[in-house]
């Protein structure tokens, strides 16, 4: 059976809060736990380096992370845990893409944009500040998330742009090279995408406003008694649009458990009563965790042991897709046969798909057989995945899908459609 693979990683800068547990850690612990999917961890170490300066601090979040997804029921064995400076392919992918990514595109992202807005702001030069790492993070996010071809990537909904940016570079790589990458999906829970914090803002470490996974019972109980309310008094009704504390509750809470607060609320419960409530219905959940936690972080030596072996496991993947991709760019052994001109090499190349997107923002495929030459152009789709989709169906399908596909396509200059149904059929054969 195919199975779906799932990727996610979490920055090491500080200490795993409760959004990072909502956003990321649980959802990724329950898809791990699915026999339809091949799910993969990462601790992103190398984000954290363009945010922190402190090696220390880097060092200690990346342990205090390892150990959080570990005590919140991630199988090491059942799934591929690993450190991202542990796999040398990543950094490597990232150059590939970095050449295959225009320069405007970067230009976009949301941290860059940001941080270019905050220069004009103060009068600044707008670069003041802005390394290349910050740059081209969307760049390494891109190069985490096809190294291992995922087909669905949870985030929070702040990071949905990296993901379509990601889909970009696999387009484009895939258009020059031929299709080595799948398309990323992205999945977000829409109740808890964003957790705010105890001012109401989202949840962050750089806002300090965040709620520490596995705060002692009385630390957490002390941070959630701060969460910042209106005033209305008890006996008041109370809105749970746009309240912290309800969020927070209702990311946690079953669906019966959330209706009975909503209702509370409306009945004017008093503040005092319902950060109690909520402190407890998170501690329940917490607590055995929070046990489990303490024994893993007391031993790092272990954990370091699980993440190498881990590391192990994603690079007998990365290592051979790398090797790849190196021999689609043109990194190739000067002495072997596969080099142009080798007429073994011509007889053995393949036709292949080259899916692309149009300026106007519609996407598009082709199919060139070995030589180059062009034996199909498509007609346009609305959505990448749609392209995707007729590209399985005709490499799959064959000539079958071809007939259903009528209108759909042209020809290449002195094609006919024998010549792409023999394409298409060579294909076949080779993955047979």
């Amino acid at each position: 059976m195919s199975k779906t693979r799932f990727l996610t990683g979490i920055t090491t800068t500080g200490t795993p809060h409760l959004g990072n547990y909502v956003g990321s850690i649980r959802p990724s612990v329950r898809a791990s736990l699915r026999d339809d999917v091949e799910s993969f961890y990462f601790l992103a170490d190398y984000h954290a380096l363009i945010k922190v300066e402190e090696p220390a601090r880097i060092q200690r979040s990346t342990l205090e992370i390892a150990a959080s997804w570990l005590a919140a029921g991630l199988d090491p064995e059942r799934v591929t845990f690993y450190r991202q400076s542990d796999i040398p392919e990543i950094p490597e992918l990232t150059w590939f893409l970095t050449c295959v990514t225009g320069k405007g595109i970067l230009n976009r992202a949301h941290a860059y944009k940001a941080a270019v807005d905050k220069n004009t702001a103060a009068g600044a030069d707008t670069d003041a500040d802005v390394t290349a790492g910050l740059f081209m993070y969307p760049v390494l996010m891109g190069a985490d998330i096809l190294m291992f071809n995922a087909h669905k990537v949870p985030v929070g909904r702040d990071q949905v742009q990296h993901l379509e940016m990601a889909r970009d570079m696999a387009s484009s790589f895939n258009y020059r090279y031929g299709t080595h990458f799948t398309l990323p999906e992205v999945v977000i829970e829409e109740s808890v995408a964003t957790l705010p914090g105890v001012d109401g803002r989202k949840m962050s470490k750089s806002y300090d406003n965040h709620i520490p996974l596995f705060s002692p019972r009385p630390q957490l109980r002390k941070l959630i008694a701060g969460i910042v309310t209106d005033s209305r008094l008890p006996g008041e009704p109370k809105e749970v649009e746009g309240s912290a504390l309800f969020q927070i509750y209702q990311a946690f809470a079953s669906e019966e458990e959330t209706a009975t607060l909503r209702k509370a609320y409306a009945d004017g419960i008093a503040w005092g009563e319902a950060k109690e409530l909520v402190f407890e219905r998170l501690d329940r959940e917490i607590t055995p965790m929070r046990e489990r936690y303490d024994a893993l972080i007391s031993d790092p030596a272990a954990i370091e042991q699980i993440v190498l072996r881990g590391a192990t496991k994603a690079r007998s993947i990365a290592t051979p897709f790398m090797a790849k991709l190196r021999h689609a760019v043109g990194l190739r052994n000067l002495g072997s046969t596969s080099q142009a001109g080798s007429k073994k090499a011509d007889k053995a190349a393949l036709p292949v798909f080259k899916q692309y997107r149009e300026a106007d923002g519609t996407f598009a495929f082709k199919l060139v057989d070995a030589g180059g030459r062009l034996l199909l152009q498509s007609h346009t789709f609305a959505s990448p995945k749609d392209a995707g989709a007729t590209i399985g169906r005709l490499q799959k399908e064959g000539a079958a899908a071809l007939a259903t596909l009528d209108g759909q396509y042209t020809l290449g200059e002195g094609v006919v459609r024998q010549d792409v149904t023999a394409a298409l059929q060579q294909l076949a054969d080779a993955a047979a």
